[in-house]
């Protein structure tokens, strides 16, 4: 088959288990809200699904590179369908618990972090240099069209009696059928895999940070979504919360809520790879930042739930638009046998602070009372954030365009040591 063929197997597959993931992304806070009824407890949701970043992301990235990527996403898809499965097992039995839930979603994010580490380095395996924009806009902007029907499907379930903990059999599912699609790709996701034997995991997870440290452009990216993560994670993390008492929206209407934010996402994602080519990298980036702000701002100050709900769809996608983009850079400009390092690296840094800023949004909801208060401050630090750092990725915009991507790099000088073709940092 070739690779245009694998192409589409491969995102059919990662489509099919991001419809079911969209059942899990909307059902896992609303059972865990009507366990605790607390914004710690929806805050200690999110803690618990991105603290296996600060624990694993770096190791991962570097085990992904060593390991047959293919057969890699095919066990993480199958480890995934049993783990979502006892959530639903669990309850029908009488034995699920708070402690287990919590649990379940660290795991759960682990084997994500391996599937999406395996992804994001196999796609420039499957698709030519000038179409990654656009392969990752598709890839990304189908994830947020499929979870787009979970979230209406899993709120009429509920709706209509079934309960929470069995939509996420769905998701369960899903994982297998994803599982069995990916089977039938033959192109090699990493070929440059043997060159990587006899290399330590810590050398290359040394080796990853050195990379990114040592290149302003990926660590400036990396740093301003990591400022963005802080202080956006209360925004998403406590939607539940913001739509029943600012809001005053049942089940159902939280469905459409996350339902919009999917569809405004996969509609943007799906023209990435046009916006690219129409804008700027500046403009796709921090512009994207800048706009998600005043939209935030929006939903905040708003108690209409058409109105809350349109600014939210609006501005869902933006930062999805942020991380494709900068995906995109990293594709570009760093070797194959790298690729999956440098993204959890980059991932890490970004991401690491989400369960911090999940946890202080929670307390500042807890202290003041004000939830709509707490969700315009975040919009607001945001803006001064993207603001502040116009300049210095302005530079980097210029760069890009008068130099090239290549030029940009100024990477580390690549050394082959034992065969493992590492860079060093001189």
């Amino acid at each position: 088959m070739s690779r245009r063929g694998d192409f589409r197997l491969f995102w059919s597959s990662q489509t099919i288990s991001s419809l079911g993931s969209s059942f899990t992304t909307f059902a896992l806070p609303l059972l865990v809200f009507k366990l605790t009824g607390s914004a710690v407890g929806l805050a200690l949701t999110t803690v618990t699904g991105f603290l296996p970043y600060l624990v694993f992301g770096l190791v991962i990235g570097a085990w992904v590179d060593r390991l047959d990527r293919r057969k890699t996403m095919i066990c993480a898809d199958l480890g995934r369908l049993v783990l979502i499965g006892t959530i639903p097992a669990f309850a029908w039995l009488g034995i699920l618990h708070l402690p287990w839930v919590y649990l379940a979603a660290f795991l759960n994010t682990t084997l994500w972090i391996i599937c999406t580490a395996a992804e994001s380095a196999a796609i420039p395996s499957l698709v030519s240099k000038p179409g990654l924009m656009a392969a990752n806009g598709r890839l990304q902007g189908s994830y947020a069209a499929a979870q787009v029907l979970g979230p209406l499907l899993a709120g009429a379930l509920i709706g209509n009696g079934i309960p929470v903990t069995a939509v996420f059999l769905a998701d369960s599912v899903s994982f297998g059928i994803s599982a069995a699609i990916m089977a039938f790709v033959r192109t090699p996701f990493n070929p440059e895999r043997a060159a990587r034997r006899g290399s330590r995991v810590l050398a290359d997870v040394r080796a990853g940070l050195a990379y990114v440290f040592a290149n302003p452009v990926l660590r400036g990216v990396a740093l301003v979504a990591a400022l963005f993560n802080l202080l956006g994670a209360t925004t998403w993390s406590q939607l539940v919360l913001f739509a029943h008492t600012r809001l005053n929206a049942s089940d159902s209407r939280i469905s459409l809520l996350f339902a919009g934010a999917s569809a405004g996402t996969a509609l943007l994602l799906l023209a990435a790879g046009r916006l690219n080519r129409r804008f700027s990298f500046l403009s796709m980036t921090l512009g994207a930042l800048v706009v998600w702000s005043c939209l935030v701002l929006v939903l905040a100050l708003s108690t209409d739930f058409w109105i809350a709900a349109g600014a939210w769809a609006a501005a869902a996608g933006l930062p999805s638009l942020y991380a494709v983009r900068t995906l995109a850079l990293r594709q570009e400009i760093v070797p194959e046998y790298f690729l999956a390092r440098v993204q959890t690296v980059a991932q890490v840094l970004a991401w690491s602070a989400q369960p911090l800023g999940a946890l202080l949004g929670a307390w500042a909801i807890q202290v003041t009372g004000h939830i709509a208060i707490v969700y315009a401050v975040c919009a607001s630090l945001v803006l001064l954030v993207a603001l502040i750092y116009w300049r210095p990725l302005g530079r980097a915009a210029r760069r890009i365009q008068t130099q090239g991507s290549a030029d940009l790099d100024e990477q580390p000088t690549v050394q082959q040591t034992g065969g493992t073709g590492q860079p060093s940092s001189g």
